[in-house]
Order: structure tokens, then C-alpha cells, then sequence
């Protein structure tokens, strides 16, 4: 399985950005996905994760209300759509698939991971 992360940038606090995930490899929709963030001296954390079916959504809540994750089965992707950034949001993004359908909350219950997108929010 390969995971190709795009659409990070740099943004204005309070504006907008939206990032995708291509997966390539084995059946995209028989696992749940996930977008984790990795800002400098911290640990990963997840933002968001979603079932294989993408009717299980898992929310961190320090984005709650401000991002949301999509998938789209047939186009082997996976969207973080982020909205009212700020700076607290800086960070490397990370798509990563799921050992299982489940929406996990852990690193340990991903396998692959993309090779990240920075977004930087200025203030």
C-alpha cells in the first residue's frame, strides 16, 4: 500500500485548506483511515479517522466543529477538510490506513502512512 498526501500550504489564521490522501495498493475500502498531525517537539496525534463504511467518524477535540473527514470508495481517497485554522493547527499531516474497518484513535492501530504534508497557520 502506498499513501500519497497532498494539499498542505500556508494559510492565513481563519482560512481554509484541504488535504487528500491517494492510496494505491491493496482494496482502499477495506479499512478504516486515518489523518494524524505531528507538530515540532510533539507527539503524533490523531485528528480524525473514519470506517471503511465512513459511517464511524472520530473527532480530536481540538477540531471538532472545524474540520471534517471524508473518503471516496471509488476514488481510492481520503479528505481532511479543514476550516478556521490556526496557528495551533501547525503541523506535519499524515494520512495512515487502518489494520482493520474499525476508526482507531491510536498510531499502533495504523500500518501505513503517507509521507506527510506541512500546513502552516500564520497568525
Amino acid at each position: 500500500v502506498q499513501l500519497q498526501a497532498s494539499g498542505g500550504g500556508l494559510v492565513q489564521a481563519g482560512g481554509s485548506l484541504r488535504l487528500a490522501c491517494a492510496a494505491s495498493g491493496r482494496t482502499f475500502s477495506s479499512f478504516a483511515m486515518g489523518w494524524f498531525r505531528q507538530a515540532p517537539g510533539k507527539e503524533r496525534e490523531l485528528v480524525a479517522a473514519i470506517s471503511l463504511s465512513g459511517v464511524y467518524i472520530y473527532y480530536a477535540d481540538s477540531v471538532k466543529g472545524r474540520f471534517t473527514i471524508s473518503r471516496d470508495n471509488a476514488k481510492n481517497t481520503v479528505f481532511l477538510q479543514m476550516n478556521s485554522l490556526n496557528p495551533e493547527d501547525t503541523a506535519v499531516y499524515y494520512c495512515a490506513k487502518g489494520r482493520g474497518i474499525a476508526a482507531g484513535t491510536l498510531p499502533g492501530q495504523y500500518d501505513y502512512w503517507g509521507q506527510g504534508t506541512q500546513v502552516t497557520v500564520s497568525s
